[in-house]
């Protein structure tokens, strides 16, 4: 540690290894060493000691809607970026879709980084889109960096970014896969879609009938099925079907290259606790029953599915109207996703160690970067939270950082305070407070 800048102190270091009293020292924004709790501090290095709060690793969300350019007034990088701060996230990728243009070229993917250049608070990737007509556009995609490919299997909600029929399919995951990509998936069956009733309304029973289960499992046995035979990496996003499960543990065992990912709102919200009219509760896939939600947790703890991020998908407060047919279908979580996961894990007997590689492990992996995100490890970028977890607060939108503070959370009392967060060794939030935005655009490693 003898040439260490910042020495981080904690008698609580969530590492690989376990959670232990440690010191962890930093030197040019990496993580250098993890040592004993009272290894001595070298001279001119500056000692942060944070006493019984925990030190986490920044949480990396691979799934978030930032929705700049185009749609800026329903979020933004600077609001978007901010919220992720407060709530200990240090690293976010951004969805295709919602912005205008989407990220579904390599000209729109340098529009999208030129936006979001000088507005970042935390590091930031990019996914691509893959649409019926821009098989061609994939490999150059790839080749500038994306993580991977976003598809829809369902219509999308915005008529710029059409989902892919079954043969639309096939042609993009075999084009992915030539260049050993990854294909991330909006998994739903626009038949049996079409073949669910659709009455509207402000009933929340009727929007919850209008996307059935099957719509999902349907999907995801589609997608396994063109994995295998084109021995392609697929990733199904946002699972609120539990009855998939039994078909995700099986491909899995097969060896097919699947991983899956679910939300924060399917593990802490239920069906039966959405007032009717509060499409604040409105996604799609819909949140679920409490029985298929205790299932979820079930499969996140022996690895079913394998990470969780927020799907943080919001628009402004006047589309999100009384009838679940027409309100905009998107949660926001990014500033609450680790204090609403963290309630709902300790109520059920799981630890931060456990909510860490879901959150921040596992997500790294996902979109490689495990060799600089994902834990605190030397040689890791000096990514943390610093979290309270015992204490509580009471959601308030109106301390939300999101540009439209419509939260499905609102009033609802949760465990864990964010005190600070830190990116590459330096503190960018605390006490509400932030510094100017600091963040690095990433690109996927070769």
């Amino acid at each position: 540690m003898s040439d260490a800048e910042l020495v981080m102190r904690s008698t609580r270091v969530v590492t690989p290894e376990g959670t232990r009293a440690a010191s962890v020292a930093v030197r040019a924004g990496r993580i250098t060493a993890v040592l004993p709790h009272d290894a001595p501090v070298p001279e001119g290095a500056r000692l942060e000691d944070f006493g019984d709060d925990v030190l986490l690793p920044g949480l990396v969300d691979t799934h978030v809607h930032v929705n700049d350019p185009g749609r800026t007034h329903w979020e933004g990088f600077w609001t978007a970026t901010r919220a992720a701060a407060a709530g200990g996230i240090t690293t976010l990728v951004d969805m295709p879709l919602n912005s205008l243009p989407p990220t579904t070229t390599v000209a729109h993917l340098r529009t999208k980084r030129e936006v979001a250049a000088d507005k970042a608070h935390i590091d930031v990737g990019f996914w691509g889109g893959a649409l019926p007509d821009n098989v061609k556009d994939l490999r150059p995609l790839h080749d500038a960096g994306v993580f991977g490919f976003k598809a829809f299997l369902s219509p999308s909600g915005v008529e710029e970014f059409p989902h892919l029929g079954q043969e639309e399919l096939t042609r993009s995951l075999a084009e992915i896969a030539g260049f050993g990509g990854l294909l991330i998936v909006h998994a739903e069956d626009p038949h049996h879609l079409d073949a669910a009733p659709q009455r509207g309304g402000p009933k929340y029973a009727d929007f919850l009938a209008s996307r059935p289960r099957d719509a999902e499992d349907t999907a995801i046995a589609q997608l396994i099925a063109q994995a295998k035979r084109l021995h392609a990496r697929v990733h199904v996003l946002h699972l609120s079907s539990a009855d998939a499960l039994p078909l995700i543990a099986a491909a899995k065992a097969e060896g097919v290259r699947l991983t899956v990912e679910t939300c924060p709102h399917y593990l802490t919200l239920t069906a039966e606790e959405v007032p009717d009219g509060a499409s604040e509760f409105k996604c799609c896939p819909p949140i679920r029953e409490a029985a298929n939600q205790d299932l979820l947790w079930q499969a996140l703890a022996d690895g079913t599915v394998d990470c969780v991020v927020t799907d943080h998908s919001p628009s402004t407060a006047d589309l999100k109207t009384d009838d679940f047919a027409t309100a905009w279908g998107g949660i926001s979580g990014l500033q609450l996703s680790l204090a609403a996961v963290w309630t709902e894990a300790r109520r059920r007997g799981h630890g931060l160690e456990d909510v860490v590689r879901w959150m921040s492990t596992r997500t790294a992996e996902l979109v490689g970067l495990d060799d600089r995100k994902g834990a605190i490890a030397p040689g890791r970028d000096a990514d943390f939270a610093v979290l309270a977890p015992d204490e509580t607060f009471t959601v308030d939108p109106a301390a939300l950082q999101h540009r439209n503070r419509v939260t499905a959370y609102a009033g609802r009392t949760l465990y864990g305070v964010v005190r600070s967060t830190w990116l590459r060794g330096v503190r960018i939030h605390a006490d509400g407070e932030f510094t100017a935005p600091k963040g690095e655009l990433l690109t996927r490693t070769p």
